[in-house]
């Protein structure tokens, strides 16, 4: 059994690859909920979604989000009310929402829901958000000082504000999901996909239990760099690690994760930075990162797998 904690679109394409690697049912995707949000009236949880959306094959691979073939014009008639509409939420994708949101009204859990959205959409791995209780990335910034929601900041301002700090409401009193941390102990081994470190990783670090679970576990775990010659390879990681003192690099991943992951994949661009992320404490394993293909995301897979073998 393998087990990834996943969030945003660079785990939703390393899982994709994954799947190519190993027996999709085989694998447990334990993914970051603090960016869930309600719009409209709606439970949006951009990345379980995003995460759905490419294991179903069905997913808008030039923008990285979101559904192929996709329309707004329910968002274009809701303009014509002066209601905000700089979340884009498809025609097609609501129908996931419109659903989350009666079964959750309904009294069910959001691991419950996300099983059932799965099920539905033919994802053979299993989805386990980090919790079913509600965790709010909350993101501070500067000019003028004030805090904004992570997807206010992230989608409506373009992540252009500059970060003072970033915090998870809520987090301090959740539990793990359901089956969560059993996917942590039981695991063959557990993979951090390449996301976020910040944001998207954070988060599921910050529910009880999931930090110490992996560090029981440390010689177990891998990660995989989302930074490349010190750049991110798509988001902002950079304009939230750099205000929070984490150098925007490989090396600057490692010393993140160095109390729980006892390996890092880290592109070939880097591997002139190997030494540095083996003096932090974690061993460096060097490969081709950049998942220009599920091909390429599929031999990213197995060289992470074949370094905890």
């Amino acid at each position: 059994m393998l087990t990834a904690l996943a969030g945003g679109v660079g785990a939703a394409r390393f899982l994709a690859g994954l799947v190519r690697a190993v027996p999709p049912a085989s694998v447990t995707a334990i993914v970051n909920t603090a960016d869930d949000e309600e719009f409209h009236g709606l439970h949006v949880s951009p990345d379980l979604d995003s995460v759905t959306y490419t294991l179903a094959g069905a997913s808008n691979t030039a923008q990285g989000w979101g559904l192929e073939g996709e329309t707004f014009a329910t968002l274009a008639a809701l303009a014509r009310f002066d209601v905000d509409t700089w979340f884009g939420l498809g025609d097609k994708d609501l129908a996931t929402h419109l659903y989350r949101t009666q079964r959750l009204r309904a009294g069910a859990s959001l691991s419950t829901v996300t099983a059932e959205i799965a099920r539905a959409w033919d994802v053979p791995v299993k989805l386990v958000p980090m919790t079913d209780d509600r965790v709010r990335t909350r993101v501070a910034v500067r000019d003028p000082d004030r805090e904004l929601a992570m997807q206010e900041w992230f989608v409506r301002e373009r992540a252009e504000p500059e970060v003072r700090s970033v915090r998870f409401e809520g987090a301090a009193a959740a539990r793990p999901a359901p089956g969560v941390i059993d996917a942590l102990t039981g695991a063959d081994a557990v993979l951090i996909c390449p996301s976020n470190p910040v944001i998207s990783i954070g988060p599921i670090l910050a529910v009880p239990g999931i930090v110490e679970a992996l560090r029981a576990r440390r010689d177990r775990v891998v990660g995989i760099s989302p930074i490349v010659g010190g750049a991110p390879v798509r988001g902002p990681a950079d304009r939230l690690m750099g205000p929070l003192g984490i150098e925007v690099s490989c090396v600057g991943v490692a010393r993140a994760y160095t109390q729980f992951c006892g390996t890092l994949v880290i592109d070939a661009v880097d591997a002139h930075r190997a030494g540095e992320v083996e003096a932090a404490g974690v061993n460096a394993v060097v490969a081709d990162t950049m998942m220009h293909s599920p091909e390429v995301a599929a031999a990213l897979a197995r060289r992470a797998l074949a370094a905890v073998a």
